[in-house]
């Protein structure tokens, strides 16, 4: 029995050691225990290898906007841990993950006793949801975002209304496979008979297998640029302005979220919750998915922490993530002296992501972080042929050198892992309240 938050919180990430297992006999095995809190709620199922948080975001800005209780259930956090289930946006409290915790702590120490072993950190806070949105706070539906791939995803034990599959990348592929199409079978694992599903997919050998799982269990299945489209796309100096060409035609929707690739998580989200309209329970209407759309926000997706001087993070994390990055910054910013700093963890495609910075960085510097998968600066540098390249030795006094050294006309971007940017963002937010740079 946990007495305080601390004490939760710290058994919670002392399972990080059992590091990831994918499966589901340990998460059936404690839902079982539980009564089956899982089958007890609404919910829609968001995966695919970039996109996700953003796409359950705009989702919970609609739904909530047409008058319903969201919870959602998201990873990493960017800000608390607390985040991870939220209601409306709001991360539940200390209190009650130390009561969470505690339901589910006792099942953990019986399941460790059994030939299944004992659950990871990440099925422990899954199982932690479920019971909370069937038990504690029951909302009118829960978006649950998939951790990992999504076929053996601890989320994937519940029976949504709707499925969406986001744009899929080469990432985790030690773990989900070195192809689009392993990948893409993976992902696909959250596809459920009769359930409608909608996909951003572009690859198209990643497509064909998405096309092909949906096929076989009679899955209806809605494609980006087939069955809807994005068009009269134009960047705004604060998010983006687009027209969505679907189930009905949205002309000017608007967004505060930056880049062309979040109209199509947009979008995405546009479709799951018209097809969510279906059901009798719900009733969305055509302002509630504008005024939704454009209130939408989530932290560390080009989020512009200052103007002067203009501070950009980004939680870009794999190859995709930093195309998209790069592409907006050429965009947007081709006119700046642009100062990239970056920390990854080890286990992605590094070489692919340096050599796409280097080409968009005016300068370059590569910190570490505090994290067992982090990659070491120095070896970040070794992968760097920028002429204009560095090592930071400590990531925080580092990047209050670089907001102290901005000029009028640059840009500083903090990239990278997103356990990182959950460490930046805070730092980055008091340093630049308490020091005020006249530029």
């Amino acid at each position: 029995m946990f007495t305080t938050y601390s004490e939760a919180l710290d058994w919670i990430h002392a399972r990080l050691r059992l590091g990831i297992k994918p499966g589901l006999a340990r998460m059936e095995w404690m839902m079982e225990k539980l009564g089956h809190p899982e089958l007890k709620m609404k919910t829609v199922h968001i995966g695919g290898t970039n996109g996700k948080g953003s796409t359950v975001t705009y989702l919970r800005s609609i739904l909530e906007t047409g008058g319903y209780s969201v919870g959602t259930f998201t990873s990493p956090y960017i800000e608390q841990f607390n985040e991870r289930i939220s209601v409306n946006g709001k991360p539940i409290n200390d209190e009650e993950v130390l009561e969470l915790t505690n339901v589910i702590a006792p099942l953990a120490d019986e399941l460790e006793e059994t030939e299944l072993g004992g659950p990871t950190e990440f099925e422990v806070i899954t199982a932690m949801s479920f019971y909370y949105f069937a038990n504690v706070n029951q909302v009118d539906i829960v978006l649950y975002e998939v951790g990992l791939g999504g076929r053996f995803d601890s989320t994937n034990i519940i029976q949504p209304i709707a499925s969406v599959i986001t744009n899929i990348g080469l990432d985790h592929t030690n773990i989900l496979g070195h192809t689009y199409e392993e990948i893409a079978f993976e992902k696909a694992g959250i596809i459920k008979a009769g359930i409608p599903t909608f996909t951003a997919v572009k690859n198209t050998n990643a497509l064909k297998v998405i096309k092909r799982q949906a096929k076989k269990i009679n899955a209806p299945l809605s494609i980006l640029n087939q069955d809807f489209s994005i068009t009269s796309h134009s960047p705004q100096p604060a998010g983006e302005v687009f027209t969505l060409k679907g189930e009905q035609l949205l002309n000017g929707l608007e967004i505060s979220m930056i880049g062309q690739h979040q109209t199509e998580n947009a979008a995405l989200a546009v479709m799951a919750a018209q097809s969510i309209n279906h059901h009798e329970e719900f009733s969305i209407s055509e302002n509630a998915i504008r005024t939704g759309l454009k209130k939408a926000y989530w932290p560390g997706r080009f989020e512009i922490l200052s103007n002067h001087p203009l501070v950009i993070i980004d939680g870009a994390h794999n190859d995709e993530g930093i195309s998209a990055l790069v592409h907006e910054l050429s965009n947007r910013y081709s006119n700046y002296t642009i100062h990239i700093v970056f920390a990854a963890l080890k286990d992605k495609k590094l070489d692919q992501m340096i050599s796409q910075l280097d080409q968009v960085a005016d300068e370059i510097s590569f910190v570490s972080f505090d994290f067992p998968r982090a990659a070491e600066a120095i070896d970040l540098f070794a992968l760097s042929h920028s002429k204009n390249k560095s090592i930071g030795e400590n990531w925080d006094s580092h990047l209050a050198k670089c907001i102290q050294n901005s000029q009028p006309d640059s840009v500083l971007v903090v990239t990278g892992s997103l356990y990182f940017i959950s460490e930046a963002k805070p730092y980055l937010c008091e340093f630049l309240k308490n020091n005020t740079i006249s530029l």
